[in-house]
């Protein structure tokens, strides 16, 4: 099943191994049950400590990962190849004994938990988001031997999915209940669980002593910017929702100069190393809520903590426009999404819509035209905006279909998922419906700074004006990245801004650092 030289790097992780672990695999006769078996006999002959046992079980293929000590158990329904091989791989060092990458207190936290708490995670192996969720519950497992996570490929357990109305992953089930959908963190899921959490957090933040610069975001902006600040000897702190930012939802990175090619989630797990290397305190997992001047800038968060620091660096980035047309909300994650790569497979052989006909848009349409039956690509102006090389080979491909001056009305379904799309013909003001099972939607992104209206100067679409330091219109704020009103979007150039506005803020605190006298006479 693996080649030599995987079998190579496994075998070297497998000697972390402390305790013994055992593969239990159900599997019938299928290809991919075979296959299954093959990976796990792969695994055993390159470990004294794993051992393979066979028997039925509720979802065939599939194999639990056991610690015969502790009775904890992991399981991974379908074939864990693709994105999901890490998780496989940590699933073994964990439930082995190999020390977790937790605080000590968020281990203590879910050791503690009481109660049993029973997680299916249904994931596509194509999809960059699953493992992060994946990986967060299989630590919790490998902790507490009343949780249980059983990882689920969807496009293998299609009877399943359809039975739950699961279109959208990663889709997380508690105890047979949804529990969340989309990308969540070990921290998150906590805070849902354990009821006290957040306040326990907001204790700890609240008691925190002021920052020379408080970077808000945690993708490639604020990144840059909490390195150089940190580099030149700033207290430095980084409030972030989720570490990477838009950036984690990113597949292929092909224009990061000096990296040939890259994935999103790796450039986040490099962003996110680089950082640690540095002396900046990661409050992550934690959303702003108001921010306020004085002689310290406030910034509430919504657990009620209040950090203080002389500066501020905004770097929220930006979220998916939606369509903000009817059904849209009511069929989000049933049929609604906005991931190509996460969610395409679940559509495998349906007819689907992409919303957009810039990169983002043609890139979505040829890579869901693999998979699905047919791709409508319906695009609001005259002319598609997506690079000539991508709208070749769009037009090349049998099962795209693409429509200019089309507006989107209406998502239509039956209550439990999309059925079709109405849209208007721009240039006739004729009405029109599309039969179809999906939608995607690619039409571009919108900043994240509605909580800083009335506070700094926005541009009428919401972004955050700033200089050519990355200064506010507010003396002592600064702001980097796609929240700002720069003129591209791109990963390299909200580094770059990231680092300008952190050496802006840096400038701004060593000239209101000096006494006013001696500012006059100089």
């Amino acid at each position: 099943m693996l080649d030599t030289d995987l079998m190579a790097q496994l075998k070297t992780y497998l000697q972390n191994l402390k305790r013994p672990v055992e593969l239990v695999v159900s599997a019938d006769s299928s290809p991919k049950a075979q296959e299954l078996r093959s990976l796990a006999q792969d695994i055993e002959s390159l470990s004294p400590l794993v051992s393979l046992i066979e028997k039925e079980g509720k979802r065939m293929p599939s194999m639990k990962v056991t610690n015969v000590e502790t009775k904890t158990d992991i399981t991974f329904a379908g074939l864990p190849m693709g994105h999901e091989f890490t998780s496989l791989v940590l699933a073994l060092l964990h439930t082995g004994g190999h020390p977790l990458k937790l605080d000590a207190a968020v281990i203590k936290q879910i050791k503690a938990l009481p109660g049993q708490y029973h997680f299916e995670t249904y994931v596509s192996l194509s999809c960059q988001n699953c493992p992060d969720v994946v990986q967060a519950l299989n630590m919790m497992a490998a902790l507490n031997p009343n949780i249980t996570n059983v990882m689920i490929d969807g496009s293998l357990f299609q009877t399943e999915v359809f039975e739950r109305d699961i279109l959208a992953v990663p889709s997380v089930y508690l105890n047979g209940e949804i529990f969340s959908q989309g990308r969540i963190s070990l921290t998150e899921i906590l805070n849902k669980i354990d009821t006290g959490a957040m306040v326990r957090q907001a204790e700890i933040l609240a008691e925190k002593e002021p920052f020379d610069v408080l970077v808000v975001g945690g993708g490639p902006a604020g990144a840059s910017a909490a390195i150089y600040a940190a580099r030149k000897g700033l207290r430095t702190g980084i409030v972030a929702d989720k570490f990477g930012g838009q950036v984690a939802e990113t597949v292929g990175i092909e224009n990061f100069i000096s990296v040939k090619a890259t994935e999103g989630p790796k450039l986040v797990a490099n962003l996110e190393a680089h950082v640690h290397e540095y002396d900046v305190d990661i409050m992550d997992n934690q959303r702003a809520l108001s921010l306020k001047s004085g002689e310290l800038f406030e910034l509430e968060l919504e657990n009620g903590a209040v950090l203080q620091s002389k500066t501020v660096l905004l770097a929220t980035g930006a979220r998916w426009r939606e369509m903000n047309v009817p059904g849209e909300h009511e069929y989000r994650g049933k049929g609604v999404a906005y991931c190509p790569h996460c969610d395409g497979p679940l559509f495998k052989g349906k007819r689907v819509a992409v919303i957009g006909g810039g990169n983002s848009g043609i890139e979505a349409a040829i890579d869901l035209a693999n998979i699905v039956a047919h791709v409508t690509v319906l695009e609001f102006d005259t002319v598609l905006r997506a690079d000539e090389v991508l709208q070749r080979k769009a037009a090349s491909m049998q099962n795209i279909t693409i429509m200019t001056q089309a507006m989107t009305t209406e998502v239509l379904g039956d209550g439990k998922r999309v059925n079709g799309l109405n849209y208007t013909d721009r240039a006739t003001g004729e009405n029109h419906h599309v039969e179809l099972e999906g939608v995607f939607v690619q039409i571009g992104l919108i900043p994240n700074s509605e909580w800083l209206e009335n506070t700094i100067e926005l541009t009428p679409r919401g972004e955050i004006i700033v200089d050519g330091k990355g200064e506010t219109s507010l003396a002592g704020i600064f702001a980097a990245g796609d929240v700002t009103n720069s003129a591209y979007k791109q990963i390299i150039i909200a580094m770059g801004s990231g680092a300008t506005a952190s050496l802006g803020a840096f400038d701004y605190l060593i000239r209101h650092s000096v006494p006013e006298e001696k500012r006059v006479a100089a």
